[in-house]
């Protein structure tokens, strides 16, 4: 299991939070000290049966200054939203959580965490 976290987010730090009490394995990845490639955050999407669009924090300023929300949202800019996110990881929701069956999660509520929790224990 993997996380991809920003230590200063506060979500980021209360899901390490549960992992740990859960005594839980899992490696941290600080996405921001580390960005991942353009490939990673594709597998990541798969996993998450998403699109790049569905986990980009529109609200940053990179954003804005990108003007991502005039980047269109189809199979054809696709790699576009990749890209950029991979040049400027500060566009990925976090948390995001990797397991090893092949998911991944967005953990931004207690529910879905709780769900990773949940098949984390299972595979124990």
């Amino acid at each position: 299991m993997e996380i991809w976290i920003n230590p200063e987010c506060s979500k980021c730090r209360a899901a390490v939070d549960v992992l740990d009490a859960a005594d839980l394995t899992y490696t941290v990845r600080r996405y921001l000290d580390e960005p991942p490639s353009a490939a990673e955050i594709q597998d990541v999407l798969e996993r998450l049966g998403l699109e790049p669009w569905d986990i980009a924090r529109l609200n940053e300023p990179i954003a804005h200054e990108l003007k991502l929300d005039q980047l269109g949202r189809t199979d054809a800019t696709r790699e576009a939203w990749i890209k950029v996110m991979a040049q400027n990881p500060v566009l990925i929701q976090r948390p995001i959580i990797t397991t090893g069956d092949d998911t991944a999660r967005v953990v931004r509520d207690s529910h879905a965490l709780a769900a990773v929790l949940e098949t984390s224990t299972q595979q124990r």
